[in-house]
C-alpha cells in the first residue's frame, strides 16, 4: 500500500520541503543577523515574520492559478522568483533590504508549499489522501531535521549569507525535478471549469463552509505553536540556555522527528478509528501537554531537559493533527482543491505571523513569553476541534482516487 504512494510523494515532499528549508536553515543564523546588521532582536524576527505574511497572502494567487493554468507552470514560476529573491538575500547591506527580499522569497515559496497539498486531493481522497499526505510529511522532514544543521555548518564556512546561496540552488535543483518528474494532475477538462470569477466564488464558498473553517483553523493554530517555537527558539535556546548552534540545530531537530514520526501513523490510525477521531483525540494531549510548558517555568522549573521533553511529546500529538485536519477539510471541495488549499495556506502563515508579532511583545530573554504562545495556540485549537468535530460530515472512508 505504501510503495504505492512513494514516488509522488518523494517529488512532492522535495518540492514542499523547498520553502521551509529557507525557514529552518536560517534559525541558528538570527543572533549572527542581528550581530552582522546591527539590528535588535524583534527586527530580525521581522524577517522571519515577512516571509510568513508573503507566503500566506501569495497563496491566495498560486491556488487559483493552479486551478486555471494547471499545477505546474505556478510551480516553475515559484521557484524561479525563490532563487532571484534568496540571491538579494545573501547581497543584503541593512536588515531592511534583507526584510524586503525574505518577503519576495516568500512570494516565491508559495507555490511549492499550496500547489502539492492540492496534487495529494487531485490523486486521493480519504485514508488514501492521509497516507499520501503523511508520506510527503516524511520526505518534508528533510527540512526541520537537517536544514538547522546544515545551516549551522554553512554559517561556520561561509557566515549567514552562505545560507541563501544553497537555498537558491536547491530552488533550481526544484526546478529541475518539478521539470521531469512531476507529472501534471490538473486535466485540461477541469481547467475550463476556471477563471477568475469561479475562483472568486469558490473563496465565498470556503468562506461560507464553517466546517471547512473550523477545521482549517485547528490545524492554523496547531502550525502557528510551532511558528512561535521557530521564531525565538534559537534565542531562547542559543541565549538564555547557552546552546551553540551546532546543538540548537540537534534540539530543534528532535522536535522535529517527533512531529514526522507521529504523522506516519495517520494512515492506520485513520483506517482503524476514523480522520476525526485521531483528531479528537490528538488535539487534547497537545493542548494538555502544551499547557504545562508556561506553568513548569511559572512554578521555577526553568530546565531546558524538561522543555524539550514537554516539546516533544505535544508536537508528537500535533503531528497528527495537522495532516489528518488537512485532510478532512479538503475532501469535500476536490474540484477547487489548489483554491481550498490556497485559503488553509493563507489563514496558517497569517495567524502564524500575527502570533509571532504577538509573542514578540512579551519577549524578556527568558522561555516564558515563548512556551505561554504555544500553549495559548494549543488551547485554541483544542476548543475549534470540540466545537468544530462535535458535529459534521461523516467519517472519511478509504477511497482509491479522486471522482
Amino acid at each position: 500500500m505504501t510503495s504505492r504512494f512513494l514516488g509522488a510523494a518523494l517529488v512532492l515532499g522535495l518540492l514542499s520541503a523547498i520553502g521551509p528549508f529557507a525557514i529552518d536553515m536560517y534559525l541558528p543564523a538570527l543572533p549572527a543577523i542581528q550581530q552582522s546588521l546591527h539590528a535588535d532582536e524583534g527586527t530580525v524576527q521581522m524577517s522571519l515574520m515577512a516571509f510568513f505574511v508573503a507566503v500566506g497572502t501569495g497563496q491566495l494567487i498560486y491556488g487559483p492559478l493552479s486551478d486555471m493554468l494547471g499545477r505546474k507552470p505556478p510551480i516553475y514560476f515559484g521557484l524561479c522568483l525563490f532563487a532571484l529573491a534568496s540571491i538579494g538575500c545573501a547581497k543584503a547591506t541593512d536588515i531592511h533590504m534583507l526584510i524586503l527580499c525574505r518577503f519576495v522569497q516568500g512570494l516565491g515559496a508559495c507555490a511549492g508549499m499550496v500547489i502539492p497539498r492540492a496534487i495529494v486531493r487531485d490523486m486521493h481522497t480519504g485514508n488514501d489522501a492521509a497516507r499520501l499526505m503523511s508520506l510527503l510529511m516524511l520526505v518534508f522532514s528533510v527540512s526541520p531535521i537537517l536544514a538547522p544543521l546544515t545551516g549551522s555548518a554553512v554559517i561556520r564556512l561561509a557566515s549567514w549569507r552562505g545560507i541563501f546561496w544553497v537555498v537558491a540552488g536547491a530552488a533550481m535543483l526544484g526546478l529541475l525535478l518539478a521539470l521531469t518528474a512531476l507529472k501534471e494532475t490538473r486535466t485540461r477538462e477541469r481547467r475550463l471549469a476556471s477563471s477568475v470569477g469561479s475562483a472568486l466564488a469558490s473563496y465565498r464558498t470556503l468562506l461560507r463552509d464553517r466546517h471547512f473553517l473550523g477545521l482549517v483553523f485547528i490545524g492554523a493554530f496547531g502550525v502557528s505553536s510551532f511558528f512561535a517555537y521557530l521564531a525565538n527558539s534559537s534565542f531562547v535556546l542559543i541565549k538564555h540556555y547557552g546552546l551553540t548552534p551546532t546543538q540548537y540545530s540537534l534540539a530543534f531537530s528532535i522536535n522535529a522527528a517527533a512531529f514526522i514520526g507521529a504523522a506516519q501513523l495517520i494512515g492506520w490510525l485513520g483506517a482503524r478509528h476514523g480522520l476525526k477521531r485521531v483528531v479528537k483525540v490528538a488535539v487534547t494531549g497537545y493542548a494538555v501537554v502544551m499547557l504545562l510548558l508556561p506553568l513548569t517555568q511559572l512554578a521555577g522549573i526553568d530546565k531546558l531537559p524538561v522543555m524539550m521533553a514537554l516539546l516533544f511529546v505535544g508536537y508528537g500529538f500535533l503531528g497528527l493533527v495537522i495532516p489528518s485536519t488537512t485532510v478532512l477539510a479538503l475532501d469535500g471541495h476536490g474540484a477547487i482543491a489548489g483554491t481550498a488549499s490556497a485559503l488553509m495556506g493563507t489563514f496558517q502563515f497569517v495567524t502564524g505571523a500575527l502570533v509571532i508579532a504577538v509573542v514578540r511583545l512579551f519577549l524578556d530573554g527568558t522561555a516564558l513569553p515563548m512556551v505561554s504562545g504555544i500553549a495559548v495556540c494549543a488551547s485554541i485549537a483544542f476548543v475549534l476541534a470540540r466545537v468544530t468535530l462535535r458535529s459534521g460530515r461523516p467519517k472519511l472512508q478509504p477511497v482509491a482516487a479522486a471522482d
